[in-house]
């Protein structure tokens, strides 16, 4: 005996609506809800996962800021984009420069992964490696100082400058309104701290409807971002060893560090647990929210960045030869995180926590009228 078919679901349904360019991808980005290992079950954090985007997260400051630079003048028709990037914005860049019909120079250092390179070529991008870090400033200065070697000589070529363009952190309004649409409200924002952008950009459009917000940045060991001394840095796209202008210091609450064997550890927990993990960024949000989900009043709303997914990291964080080589495999994190008084009472090389936060330069909070550099 034959049996009919099933029919798929919506069979008869009007078709949904298709995306004519890859710049509609864009958006739109699920939550998933989080709970053990990292909190009990009723006591954890909702994921926004933006790794659902076509290259993570900063596909959208990527639009934004070429979009606005094009319609200021700052990026005539055709001509070159040229920027520093370690990986995510580089992706995000290519599209932009697809999207609107610009050739995209990303310079990067020998750090960035091989997956990523070839990708980046795949989706037109010229990539330029510089060969060392720079004596105070690390692969970041050296980079930045590339970048400005290429512009100098390459008239008419534009840099977006994510580390201090003001458009990087208004790109995140749309994530903002998003998730005060999938949540109705959030209490607590997580977020990981590179340029600043996401965290400054989500918890100002936030704070129009949830005035007493509270924003706790992610950083790595070893970065320099809120007061520790620059170290070298496994963890790609999480921390700096610059401090970008884009970093809101007065909107945070307090801020963590993690190490990347803890970050490994939260990422492979949240690929065996719940099927959606992500790169170090990932890892060092989910640990922290994991731990405010857990120590924070019951009924308190908790919403983590998840700024990519696993692709680009397989042959490092899911790579057990590699992780082994670094010493990063069978280090469960600790319960809670270390404390200090002071962002810079000591250096810090595991998950630590500090509740003052404070500009290390001293800069007053401005945001530029002006953006990016031509």
């Amino acid at each position: 005996m034959n049996l009919p078919l099933p029919e798929t679901r919506g069979a008869h349904a009007p078709l949904p609506v298709v995306a004519r360019r890859p710049a509609q991808l864009v958006g739109g980005t699920p939550v998933l809800w989080i709970d053990e290992p990292f909190a009990p079950p009723g006591r954890g954090f909702y994921a926004k996962l933006e790794g659902a985007n076509p290259g993570g997260i900063k596909d959208r400051p990527g639009l934004h800021m070429i979009r606005e630079a094009r319609r200021r003048g700052d990026l005539v028709p055709g001509a070159p984009i040229v920027e520093s990037s370690s990986g995510t914005f580089a992706l995000g860049l290519a599209l932009a420069g697809l999207s609107f019909g610009h050739p995209v120079t990303v310079v990067t250092d020998p750090g960035m992964e091989p997956s990523v390179l070839r990708l980046l070529a795949t989706l037109g991008a010229h990539v330029d490696q510089v060969a060392a870090p720079h004596a105070d400033g690390g692969w970041q200065r050296a980079r930045r100082e590339r970048v400005a070697e290429l512009l100098a000589r390459t008239p008419g070529a534009y840099c977006p400058d994510q580390y201090h363009n003001p458009d990087n952190a208004r790109a995140y309004r749309p994530l903002a309104t998003e998730l005060i649409a999938q949540l109705g409200r959030v209490d607590v924002l997580v977020a990981s701290v590179g340029t600043g952008g996401h965290s400054a950009g989500i918890s100002r459009v936030l704070r129009e409807s949830f005035p007493a917000l509270t924003l706790i940045g992610v950083d790595a060991v070893g970065s320099t971002i809120f007061g520790q001394p620059a170290a070298p840095r496994l963890m790609r796209g999480l921390g700096s060893s610059i401090h970008p202008g884009n970093v809101d210091y007065p909107a945070f609450a307090e801020v963590h560090w993690v190490a990347p064997a803890e970050a490994v550890w939260a990422c492979r927990q949240l690929g065996r647990r719940h099927y959606a993990t992500g790169g170090w960024s990932v890892g060092a949000v989910a640990l922290v929210a994991g731990w405010v989900a857990r120590t924070y009043p019951a009924g308190t709303r908790v919403a983590a960045v998840f700024p990519d997914g696993p692709h680009r990291y397989l042959d490092t964080v899911y790579n057990d030869a590699w992780c082994r080589d670094h010493r990063l495999l069978g280090q469960e994190p600790p319960p809670r995180p270390d404390e200090i008084a002071e962002p810079d009472e000591r250096v810090v090389t595991g998950w630590t926590r500090c509740g003052k936060v404070r500009d290390p330069l001293g800069r007053a909070t401005v945001e530029r009228a002006g953006a990016g550099v031509r």
